[in-house]
């Protein structure tokens, strides 16, 4: 019974994450870490790494730290499952965000899936701005259904 509580603490962390990156996205990196997300938005890649990819790390942060104080002499509690939420919706985000959408490694080149499809034009008008103000679509997992049926 235990293992389906931290399975639902994983899965919850995972999902919160969506809107936490949506806010993060909107109000940090489009507000006052514009100066850390700016090249991200300047068309095409001059350095394998952006100022950008900063952002990794700012999120890595608290996932390590719930991970490495969720380990107790007892076992694990429920801070470690919430920082392998963080953790998953990391992964989930790279291969979403920079294989899949950038294309920073071509492992998924030519997808035919409608998901994966309307992500991509979702963060195709995020970019169409190149600007601070004015962008739409921050979110990363889950965006507008218009973008599915286009």
């Amino acid at each position: 019974m235990i293992y389906l509580f931290y399975a639902m603490i994983t899965l919850a962390t995972f999902a919160i994450m969506e809107g936490i990156t949506w806010l993060t996205h909107k109000y940090v990196m489009h507000g006052f870490l514009w100066y850390l997300h700016e090249d991200h938005h300047r068309p095409g890649y001059e350095n394998f790494f952006e100022k950008n990819d900063l952002f990794f790390v700012i999120f890595a942060a608290p996932s390590a730290t719930l991970i490495v104080f969720g380990i107790t002499e007892l076992g694990l509690n429920f801070r470690f499952f919430m920082g392998l939420g963080i953790l998953f919706y990391g992964i989930a985000y790279f291969l979403v965000h920079d294989v899949l959408i950038h294309q920073r490694f071509k492992w998924f080149k030519r997808t035919k899936n409608k998901y994966l499809k309307g992500l991509r034009k979702a963060h195709k008008v995020h970019h169409k701005n190149m600007a601070k103000e004015e962008s739409k679509c921050f979110g990363m997992l889950l965006v507008p259904k218009k973008f599915f049926t286009m």
